[in-house]
């Protein structure tokens, strides 16, 4: 901790903040000045006094992560960049949410630099700091030795009101407490005002009793306004050593505010130009807007102390490489976020080993062989699943458990919190060190979609396997029988989607996966075994570009593209169409987001335009038509409960209906197709 900042250069900080972010919102029009006003000596406290960063090297891998949870009060973080002597000038201030700025609206990962993590969606911040704080301590347990603590360095998280009555807060700050995450502190700006006014009538949990009940580390409630106060609390949390700290600041929203203080007004609207004069004189703050003192600068300037931070973890880490030269050079490479160097043989020796493969296997099972078969070469695959590992499949042999009583394990049960998991892989990957994935049914994709979307727009590493992909999982009925969602997952910008017909495309995807670093993979699996498709080792090799002729014939009449479990149904179809003299193409599609990035030519290649197309998936069928198809066999309705093998004729998904399909559109078939139930 550095040397306490005197009382009257706290005051000037803090009421440098609260000018800041009233004068950028009321430049903008538009913005959130009451919870940065509210949270500045919160933020004077913990930024000048105990925050180990570096302004000039953002990316130092030995700082602390803060994260401002409570996206809408970004103008809060802005400032504390900015004053503390980040790369983002006054000029960026003054541009606060206009098109191009470095300041959007909320906090953007890789678009501002010192932002950890893309916050706004509420309590996914809270989230992302809990997977960050995992990845923090499971890292500790790998590389640090006696003598050689390399890796150590505390998550701090600001969160509001909004944060706390996201259901994910719940998920993760359970999940926090029991791996017992004692380096995550956690700031709670209590101000008791959300857009619809005093939450007491929506929001009556008595926060530190619950928090205590997760088993946390609970200080205060105390005044938020008081630095000093601010500071002991943080001084207590790192005293605690087996747990996870909440700090409860009591705060006045809009604080220095003489009309807007403590009201809803000052949440989400400018103050206004009367106002801010008004809370000028209020603040005792003469200077104009976007002018800051030069003694102000003086108490906030960080680069220093950052610098002479990172030389010291820079030393101890030179004494940790000479010392476990191997260990540094691994733990260096996975923090660089790159594959081993043989990672291309063990790509190849995979590929071989599933493109042989004759054994009808579940995509599931054969993702857990290519599990066991890539784990020991990439010790920074961290797996998981929702309470479904024995459906899933995501564990495989001596991966051992996380737990927060015992070092080590790279599987992690999460219980049944889709959406907590989600969000907490995120923040694995974006403290880096780890590829995370994790499993639950695809059907329960809807309740960790957003924290899907935010994993897309940060372009993080992670892995969504999704099994029991189709209502070939049979009896649990269409509450658990996916139709819409590969479809809809296949919407999201930046998500590859994958739903593999058998092994080989299944270790094609996770190849996939595994060498995309700047975006993340869902893989939609199977529960039900699949036939598996001969191939030629170019066909293996071209499945990585999405979709490639499985199954081809001389001058064919039409093409029939086919995902996942009905690729087999399509080349069974091409059999009976054979024999009636009628030519068909079999195209196998395992990921449409791969296979839309290539060139034109190879797309023109493989789908042949000027031929008629049916498209067949056990799903919903509009989307085909981005693909030209002139008719689809799928599933526009929901499922029923029976066993899988009643259900595929039962809603048509039978080798005739296809060929009928295919022949009415070639115009070979008199009798109209009937619709099935």
């Amino acid at each position: 901790m550095s040397p306490q900042t005197p009382r009257a250069n706290s005051t000037l900080m803090a009421n440098a903040l609260r000018v800041l972010a009233m004068d950028a919102v009321q430049q903008a029009n538009s913005g959130h000045p009451g919870a940065p006003m509210g949270m500045a000596e919160t933020a004077v406290a913990l930024w000048s006094r105990h925050l180990r960063h570096d302004p000039a090297d953002p990316h130092w891998p030995g700082r602390d992560r803060f994260v401002l949870s409570n996206g809408h009060a970004s103008m809060l973080l802005y400032a504390l960049l900015h004053l503390t002597g980040y790369s983002l000038p006054m000029s960026e201030l003054r541009q606060f949410r206009q098109l191009h700025s470095c300041t959007p609206g909320h906090p953007e990962r890789g678009h501002t630099p010192g932002v950890e993590t893309t916050t706004g969606p509420l309590g996914q911040g809270l989230a992302n700091a809990v997977g960050m704080a995992l990845a923090e301590k499971l890292l500790a347990d790998e590389f640090n030795r006696p003598g050689h603590t390399v890796v150590d360095h505390r998550t701090y998280v600001c969160v509001g009101d909004g944060c706390l009555m996201e259901g994910i807060s719940h998920e993760v700050c359970s999940l926090a407490a029991a791996w017992r995450l004692h380096k995550l502190v956690v700031l709670y700006d209590d101000n008791g005002i959300s857009i619809d006014g005093p939450v007491g009538p929506w929001f009556p949990d008595d926060t530190p009793a619950r928090f205590r009940a997760y088993g946390w580390h609970v200080v205060g409630p105390l005044d938020g306004h008081d630095v000093e106060a601010v500071d002991a609390a943080l001084v207590a949390a790192h005293a605690c050593d087996d747990r996870p700290t909440l700090i409860v600041c009591r705060t006045q929203i809009g604080r220095g505010s003489p009309q807007r203080a403590g009201t809803a007004k000052a949440h989400g609207e400018a103050l206004g130009a009367a106002e801010v004069q008004h809370t000028r004189e209020a603040l005792d703050w003469s200077h104009p807007p976007f002018e800051i003192p030069a003694p102000v600068y003086t108490a906030w300037n960080a680069r220093a102390r950052g610098a002479e931070l990172r030389r010291g973890w820079q030393g101890r880490m030179a004494a940790y490489r000479q010392q476990h030269p191997r260990l540094a050079a691994e733990l260096e490479r996975r923090l660089r976020g790159e594959l081993p160097a043989d990672f291309q043989e063990s790509r190849l020796s995979l590929l071989a080993q599933f493109g042989q493969a004759r054994e009808a296997v579940a995509t599931r099972k054969a993702s857990q062989q290519a599990l066991a078969a890539l784990a020991p070469r990439l010790p920074e695959l961290l797996g998981g699943s929702a309470d479904l590992t024995g459906s899933n499949l995501t564990d495989f042999p001596g991966c051992g458990a996380v737990r927060g009583d015992t070092p080590g394990g790279r599987h992690v049960h999460y219980g049944v919190r889709e959406f907590g998991m989600a969000a907490i892989m995120n923040g694995v990957a974006l403290h880096g060190g780890y590829i995370p994935y994790g499993g639950t049914f695809l059907t329960f994709s809807d309740y960790s979609r957003n924290a899907l979307r935010m994993a897309a727009l940060m372009q993080c590493r992670v892995v969504h396997v999704y099994t029991h992909d189709s209502i070939g999982l049979g009896e649990d009925g269409p509450t658990h029988q996916p139709v819409e969602h590969a479809a809809s997952l296949r919407l999201i910008p930046n998500l590859d989607v994958w739903r593999p017909c058998d092994a080989a495309e299944t270790a094609a995807a996770w190849i996939s996966a595994l060498t995309q670093r700047s975006r993340p993979t869902a893989l939609l699996l199977s529960r039900q075994s699949l036939t598996a498709q001969l191939r030629t080792a170019e066909q293996v090799v071209a499945i990585a570009r999405g979709a490639y002729v499985l199954s081809d014939r001389a001058r064919p009449q039409a093409v029939l593209l086919a995902t996942g479990s009905e690729v087999s149904l399509a080349v069974e179809a091409q059999a009976v169409l054979d024999a009636r003299g009628v030519r068909v193409r079999v195209v196998s599609l395992p990921s449409t987001t791969v296979f839309d990035r290539q060139d034109r030519g190879y797309r023109d290649d493989v789908l042949l335009p000027a031929l008629p197309r049916i498209g067949v998936e056990a799903g919903v069928t509009r989307w085909w038509s981005q693909y030209g198809c002139a008719a689809a066999l799928g599933l526009d309705g929901y499922g029923a409960s029976a066993p899988a093998a009643q259900l595929w004729p039962h809603f048509g998904f039978t080798v005739e209906r296809l060929v009928d399909l295919v022949l009415a559109q070639l115009g070979t078939l008199e009798t109209e197709l009937p619709r099935p139930c």
